[in-house]
């Protein structure tokens, strides 16, 4: 019977501590709270926890029960000192029969005098994490008790494993929030020293300049044209102009004119009449209209067909409007904002942008750089989509060791955009509540079969291509001219045909077994412009 209860008493301690690991919020509660179980009910007294204050540094009791405040204080020990610091350079159990007897037993921490008469024994267990020592779990005990060490021995091995759990549990919270505390610490200074840059987050010397144009050109009439990849933030750099000019009380408006088809542009754009097509039941002002005395955000304006651009321009130069299936101009008051990023030059030498229109609107451009050029801004931009991502989807996903780094090598050719995805994607796929090197990877990888693309800004060859988007297996030499070519003036212009382009020319129809839209199209032409310079140049068969 007597062994039994033993068993019972066991079980119910083992029970109650497991409990503990999940429902006490502090290690302190929770060790302290299986210390005192395994006292009260195992006669298990004076348990204390020992941790190295640093790797292989002097040791220290961290938790207790039933010692005071002062024997806590001179639980101290070097690595191999007393029974604590051997146990814990062993990784060894050790039973102390008698501690009278033990020349080990150091009477450190717990005099003499204050422990119960009769032979007294200290038993001691590693706590382990991965086999490795982290800690020492130390008790006292009458030696001579019905209970064997054996049994003392198996509790406490179960009780040390509980420990470590415990302890493991509460370091990677603290790191945890720890690294989120750092994190919201530095974007917070982050955002707090570019308040003066509305919301635009990164100190990198390209993104000061193109901000400070912003600044520059926002309290002016003038039309602002901002190149720059997909994803750079032109809408936001648009707002900014808006927000910091005379019109900031006005309406600001933005459209896509890549996103609306072109039937449906036009009337977006300008609005109709009743009547003026099927299904215009009622007069509707366009967007040009409704943003009257304020800004209008043309976003993809290289989207435009020609016969949009024209009317486009009669706004620019007369700034009145007319609606689709009305005769009567409208006067309006609006400045325009335009974004591409296409190379606008390069449609007009194709033909597919009016020069007017492309003077009109390069007034004042502004390039915004790409962000594999802003050295240091993804870590101030990862940290920022990270922050926001864990409050849209109540999570709290820290970013592991070397992700970072991962980030700012990779080479974003989404941009903005395209990061922040990224970092939601991370987010959502996140186990244990960190972003590993593993899980970014493989996201990046996905990402990698993104190439690149026309974007506004870059050189056009001599005939007005963009060079890396002809075909790789082309070798046709393209002639590069000495100075600048004028470009024809007309509706669609051309640039001037040169004697030194006829050998280019056949070189292509030779490879194409004379199909001239094939050979155009490796030149990086229009097939009306290959046949009107072979037309030019006395070859137009």
């Amino acid at each position: 019977m007597q062994k039994e209860s033993s068993v019972d008493s066991d079980l119910t301690v083992i029970n109650a501590a497991a409990k503990l690991i999940g429902q006490s919020t502090t290690p302190e509660v929770a060790i302290g709270s299986i210390l005192r179980l395994i006292s009260q009910m195992l006669g298990l007294n004076r348990g204390r926890v020992l941790q190295p204050l640093a790797p292989h540094e002097k040791m220290s009791i961290r938790y207790s029960y039933g010692l005071t405040a002062s024997e806590r204080a001179r639980g101290v020990y070097h690595f191999g000192e007393g029974i604590s610091g051997k146990v814990m350079s062993t990784g060894r159990e050790v039973v102390v029969q008698d501690v009278d007897e033990d020349p080990d037993f150091l009477f450190r921490a717990v005099d003499r005098e204050t422990l119960p008469d009769g032979v007294v024994s200290f038993l001691a267990v590693p706590i382990l994490d991965d086999n490795v020592a982290i800690g020492v779990l130390g008790v006292h005990r009458l030696r001579m008790r019905a209970r064997s060490f054996d049994a003392d021995l198996t509790v406490m091995r179960i009780i040390a494993t509980f420990i470590a759990q415990i302890l493991r549990i509460n370091q990677l919270f603290n790191e945890r929030t720890e690294h989120l505390r750092q994190e919201n610490l530095e974007l917070k200074d982050a955002l707090e020293t570019q308040q003066t840059d509305h919301g635009i987050l990164g100190d990198s010397p390209p993104v000061r300049a193109a901000i400070s144009q912003v600044m520059q050109v926002a309290d002016t009439p003038v039309t602002v044209l901002l190149t720059g990849e997909s994803g750079t933030g032109k809408e936001r750099f648009s707002q900014i102009l808006h927000l910091n000019s005379q019109r900031q009380d006005q309406p600001f408006l933005a459209i896509n004119c890549a996103a609306i088809p072109e039937q449906l542009l036009e009337s977006e754009l300008f609005g109709h009449e009743r009547g003026a097509f099927t299904g215009a039941t009622a007069t509707k002002q366009g967007k040009v209209e409704l943003a009257n005395n304020g800004t209008l955000f043309l976003d993809e304006i290289g989207d435009l067909s020609l016969e949009l651009q024209s009317k486009l321009l009669r706004i620019l130069e007369s700034q009145v409007v007319q609606r689709v299936g009305g005769t009567k101009d409208i006067p309006v008051d609006v400045r325009i904002i335009a974004a591409t990023h296409k190379n606008l030059q390069d449609a007009v030498n194709r033909g597919d942008f009016r020069l007017d229109l492309f003077y009109r609107l390069n007034v004042f451009p502004i390039h915004l750089p790409p962000l594999r050029e802003r050295a240091g801004d993804v870590r101030t931009l990862a940290r920022h989509f990270l922050l926001m991502a864990n409050q849209d989807y109540q999570r709290h996903v820290v970013f592991a060791n070397g992700v970072m780094e991962r980030l700012e090598s990779f080479s974003w050719p989404g941009n903005i955009r395209q990061l922040e995805n990224v970092i939601k994607r991370a987010v959502l796929k996140a186990e244990n509540g960190t972003i590993g090197i593993r899980g970014i990877e493989a996201i990046l990888q996905q990402e990698s079969a993104i190439h690149e693309h026309t974007e506004a800004g870059q050189p056009t060859s001599a005939f007005g291509g963009t060079a890396h988007l002809r075909p790789r297996t082309s070798s046709i030499p393209v002639p590069v001219p000495d100075a600048p070519q004028p470009l024809q003036t007309s509706s669609r212009p051309y640039s001037w045909v040169r004697e030194d382009e006829r050998d280019a020319l056949q070189e292509a129809l030779k490879r194409t077994h004379g199909n001239k839209t094939r050979a155009a199209a490796l030149l990086g032409m229009t097939a009306r412009q290959f046949r009107y310079r072979l037309a030019k140049l006395g070859n137009g068969s």
